[in-house]
């Protein structure tokens, strides 16, 4: 999605992507699939009440608070300020929400399989809980990813949403549902090398997003770079006023002296 997003918003929406951008889109994809390559397989989890359960912990209900208390604050305190120029704000409210409304995913999924199996779901409270938490969930990221894509570049967006959702979405489920006690060393040093990869794409995106490099011009972007600007310790710096190359050859030269 991330790649085919900025493919099209180029031909479709006329926004540019530069050379820096597409390798960012492409450490971000390398960091997320190695990110998921060493995450730990979910916890098999098969009835309301287990899932209950596991909702129930104090672990968990600890790292819900503090995401909802961030959300809070980008929503109520950040968001009017800051949320039209830093394409950060809408995009962190998004994934952050993006945490609950998978939860729910799972959550309905199992009551789902519980209903035709001939479960008395419906009467169970954590349905219902569930249902209004993705409804609401949902509509929240729709609103914040539209305002997103209504004031930034789309190819900007579909990235740095993909690598800020998958990141809150794999911690969520390790925190969930325990997943980092069966973690391997290998596992752990995995999971901190691809979140390192995505941080580097996501500033290669959005640090240099503006700057026209291309492959056709990379030789003279580097040559440039490579041109320091002349300086000059002199006290006294002799500055010629006249350009000599268009004046009359018996016209006298101006020259100025600074001290």
């Amino acid at each position: 999605s991330v790649l085919c997003s900025a493919i099209l918003s180029s031909y479709l929406l006329g926004e540019r992507l530069n050379l820096l951008g597409k390798l960012g889109c492409m450490l971000s994809l390398v960091g997320s699939t190695v990110m998921v390559i060493h995450a730990p397989e979910d916890e098999e989890v098969t009835t309301l009440d287990e899932m209950s359960s596991k909702l129930k912990e104090p672990g968990f209900l600890a790292y819900a608070a503090i995401l909802l208390t961030v959300c809070f604050l980008l929503i109520f305190y950040l968001a009017p300020r800051y949320g039209q120029s830093n394409i950060l704000i809408y995009l962190t409210i998004c994934s952050v929400i993006g945490a609950f409304s998978v939860s729910s995913v799972k959550g309905l999924g199992i009551a789902i399989k519980g209903f035709f199996a001939g479960q008395p779901v419906l009467q169970h409270p954590l349905t219902w809980i569930l249902v209004i938490t993705l409804v609401a969930s949902i509509t929240t990221q729709i609103n914040y990813l539209n305002k997103s894509l209504d004031i930034f570049n789309t190819s900007l967006v579909f990235p740095i949403y993909y690598v800020l959702f998958t990141t809150i979405v794999i911690s969520t489920s390790i925190i969930l549902f325990k997943e980092w006690v069966t973690m391997t060393v290998v596992d752990i040093i995995g999971t901190v090398c691809g979140f390192l990869t995505i941080i580097l794409g996501v500033f290669l995106l959005h640090a240099f997003k503006d700057m026209d490099v291309s492959l056709g011009n990379l030789p003279q972007v580097l040559q440039s770079g490579q041109q320091a600007p002349v300086t000059r310790d002199d006290k006294n710096v002799l500055i010629e006023v006249d350009n000599s190359s268009i004046a009359p050859e018996d016209k006298p030269k101006v020259f100025m002296i600074y001290t």
